[in-house]
């Protein structure tokens, strides 16, 4: 039975409040499409956050493009126009390792336990994980003896998970692929798919990919930030351009039942300020009954407002007082003689830099465990970037965490920084200093 028992909506009743009405982008909803109309957040010109500028960049410039999330009125998937070219950000030299984070690591480590217990997945099974980055999930998976293989399109990172033992094709995935994996005899009893969903602008066939490459009784997996909890948490920084879908479970069934898979089960994450992992069956598999939580989960975003325009009215002003409040703490500080750094370089941050308009003349620097970035600067905003014990050597009185969903797991690693004096400070949802 399908999770949902109500039609997929048009939203173009009497909202007490409307996002902005915006003329027609020329722009179709990637989920359905509709053409888009309803602005959800405006968050101005940026790079591509995942970019570096090396020292040789230093004197060229920098391509900008519009960042503007938008909600279908008649699926409510919230995406930003695809205006950045996914080999652009993705192809060649990508900057982000997923293996830096250990809390990431476990919680890879927790997942592939849990699958393949609950599954059974063994010596003649095979997992397979789209985007698969440094083999941060797979390698537990190899430890285990289950046999498996990753997908990634970034050709630097898919070596460093070869290094590790991890088999990794190097492509974009989406149906054509998918088609070519099956002609070699490739099939999934499990396929993960952990925050790539919204990676792709191609969603339609991304999510055709899955059921194709997909065995009759086989399950896919996917987590991706919950735009409930996105919205709700103020976690404007994670809308960037590598980010072209943010999805309530609402609009994700809706896309996944297109393409005759059902999501029978949902778990409810912690993780990147509150996550989704929701599992999939092709629809003509009744061994799997949908669960209690999925049906749940649903009526609860109905009553949230998931269908009703108000719902994402009210998300832009609540952007622009964050932004008005960090402003404040970091002009204050500057005013009082403190010194403010930062801690990580990650994509979010990028965001919320370029956005706020920070740059040298309030933050003097961040740092980030990531070698691949350290001794660079951060896109836009020109913000040099080093190793973490640069911070020992300076002894700000402020650090400002830019990866504010892990917050405590970089306070514990930095904690010597209350030896002098020091505070942690985290933008999002609203400035906290602890």
């Amino acid at each position: 039975m399908p999770i949902l028992d109500v039609p997929s909506p048009r939203l173009d009743g009497a909202p007490r409040a409307l996002p902005a009405d915006v003329p027609d982008q020329g722009f179709p909803c990637r989920a359905c499409g509709t053409p888009l109309r309803f602005s959800v957040v405006d968050l101005g010109l940026s790079p591509p956050c995942q970019n570096v500028v090396r020292p040789g960049q230093l004197g060229e410039g920098e391509a900008f493009y519009p960042l503007h999330a938008f909600v279908c009125h008649e699926c409510s998937l919230v995406q930003i126009d695809a205006v950045v070219p996914p080999e652009a950000i993705f192809e060649g030299e990508y900057a982000y390792f997923s293996s830096v984070s250990d809390s990431w690591v476990a919680h890879a480590g927790r997942y592939v336990d849990a699958v393949a217990e609950r599954f059974g997945l063994g010596a003649d099974s095979l997992l397979v994980e789209v985007a698969s980055n440094d083999g941060y999930l797979l390698q537990h998976a190899v430890a285990q003896g289950i046999p498996c293989l990753g997908v990634e399109p970034a050709a630097n990172v898919a070596h460093a998970a070869r290094e590790r033992g991890v088999p990794t094709r190097v492509a974009f995935f989406g149906e054509a692929e998918a088609r070519a994996m099956v002609a070699e005899g490739i099939r999934a009893d499990v396929i993960a798919a952990n925050n790539v969903l919204a990676h792709t602008p191609h969603l339609n066939s991304f999510v055709a990919g899955l059921a194709v490459l997909l065995k009759n009784e086989g399950v896919a997996t996917l987590e991706f930030p919950h735009l409930v909890r996105l919205m709700e948490g103020n976690q404007f920084d994670t809308v960037y351009h590598e980010h072209f879908s943010y999805f309530s479970f609402t609009a994700v069934e809706r896309v996944f039942a297109r393409h005759g898979l059902t999501l029978f089960d949902v778990e409810e994450l912690t993780t990147h300020g509150g996550s989704l992992r929701i599992y999939a069956r092709h629809a003509s598999d009744i061994s799997k009954p949908v669960t209690d939580r999925a049906v749940e989960l649903a009526a609860r975003e109905q009553a949230w407002g998931v269908d009703d325009l108000a719902t994402y009215a009210r998300f832009a002003e609540q952007v622009r007082e964050t932004k008005r409040g960090l402003l404040d703490f970091l002009i204050g500080a500057r005013r009082a003689g403190k010194t403010v750094v930062g801690y990580g370089a990650p994509g979010k941050g990028n965001t919320l830099l370029n956005f706020c308009g920070v740059r040298t003349d309030l933050l003097d620097y961040t740092v980030d465990r990531n070698p691949y970035k350290q001794g660079t600067w951060t896109p836009g905003t020109r913000i040099p970037v080093y190793d973490p014990a640069r911070i020992a050597e300076t002894r700000p009185d402020y650090v400002l965490i830019l990866p504010w969903n892990l917050r405590d797991e970089i306070a514990s690693q930095m904690a010597h920084v209350r030896d002098w004096g020091g505070r942690f400070v985290v933008p999002i949802p609203a400035v906290e200093v602890f």
